[in-house]
């Protein structure tokens, strides 16, 4: 008889089981542990990396509160009184920070309209050969620049454009006459031969990302194409160029990140006395005032005003990337 149905016996209550969420929850750890131990090989091959990351990229930031103090060596990090935001003030209302800015930004707009689209425009152009050995020994002969260090390319720029014996500037002062003109020492052709060594050394180089994008598209969607009588232009609007754009929308928000990074070495070997005006950039700044001046805390509140700028134009660029329908970095 169901005990229900007795009187004065109160029926037994069921056990129930555990929630969903908190058997879930039990688990977890112990499957994160389980997929460590799985592919423990490949977090032993990431460890170097993250030691890197952390030991030359996260631990000097330790230093960065230095921008808000007066930073004395002989009193240490925590020695050093609290100035608040007096490096900062002074950056902006001294007489550098206009030509800084205006040096640097001349560049970063320089690089966008001719450094940054020359390695798609070589990708497309690669794209469209056939002959592979061909194809191939033009993708080594560019890749090698990429290889040399700013000091050769900076050698092999003055002889070929110093007034003295560079054999280009002899050849242009040859063909066209007048008065020899010294390129690599005025201001006027400071930025031109900046922006041909970034396009001769870094094209080849990132050729390599929008070529790994192509040869990923369908060959059937060209085929598809041609019978519907596209040309080639038209495959190129409708096919190729959908098929790398995510990959220029990415670099185009990393490459965002770096505006006012002009490249300490690249200008530093081709400054001279008498270009300077137009050469100084905050990399180099950084170094005349923070080195050869010894002002640390200036120097780190210049170099932090630099870094925040980045991570501003990286946010808002990925915001942007997304709300015209793209992917972005994150």
């Amino acid at each position: 008889m169901a005990t229900d149905l007795v009187p004065g016996v109160t029926p037994e209550t069921p056990k129930t089981s555990r929630p969903p969420s908190e058997r879930a929850a039990r688990r977890k750890p112990a499957r994160v542990l389980a997929t460590a131990l799985r592919h423990r090989w490949l977090y032993v091959m990431l460890l170097p990396g993250v030691v890197y990351f952390l030991v030359f990229k996260y631990w000097p930031m330790y230093g960065l509160h230095i921008a808000f103090k007066e930073y004395l060596p002989f009193l240490g990090y925590s020695g050093s009184p609290w100035v608040g935001f007096k490096q900062f003030q002074t950056l902006f209302s001294g007489p550098d920070f206009g030509r800084l800015m205006v040096n640097t930004l001349m560049l970063a707009v320089l690089t966008i309209l001719f450094v940054f689209p020359a390695p798609i425009v070589v990708a497309l152009m690669l794209n469209e050969l056939r002959t592979v050995i061909v194809k191939r020994s033009i993708q080594s002969l560019i890749y090698i620049p990429h290889f040399l260090s700013w000091t050769i390319v900076a050698s092999l720029t003055y002889l070929l454009f110093s007034v003295d014996f560079g054999v280009l500037a002899n050849f242009i002062h040859d063909l066209v006459g007048g008065e020899q003109v010294d390129y690599v020492a005025q201001e006027t052709w400071f930025r031109p031969i900046i922006v041909l060594q970034l396009l001769w050394k870094q094209t080849g180089w990132g050729t390599i990302i929008y070529l790994a994008a192509l040869a990923g598209v369908d060959t059937q969607l060209y085929e598809a194409a041609r019978v519907d009588g596209a040309g080639r232009w038209r495959q190129l609007w409708h096919i190729t160029l959908p098929a790398i754009r995510p990959a220029i929308v990415v670099m185009a928000i990393l490459t965002s990140g770096h505006l006012l990074d002009s490249g300490f070495e690249q200008i530093w070997l081709m400054t001279t006395s008498l270009n300077r005006s137009v050469s100084d950039v905050f990399d180099t700044y950084v170094y005349y005032i923070g080195i050869t001046q010894g002002a640390y805390s200036y120097s780190t509140a210049v170099g932090l005003f630099k870094g925040v700028i980045g991570v501003l134009l990286i946010a808002g660029s990925n915001w942007l990337a997304k709300r015209l329908g793209q992917r972005g970095l994150y």
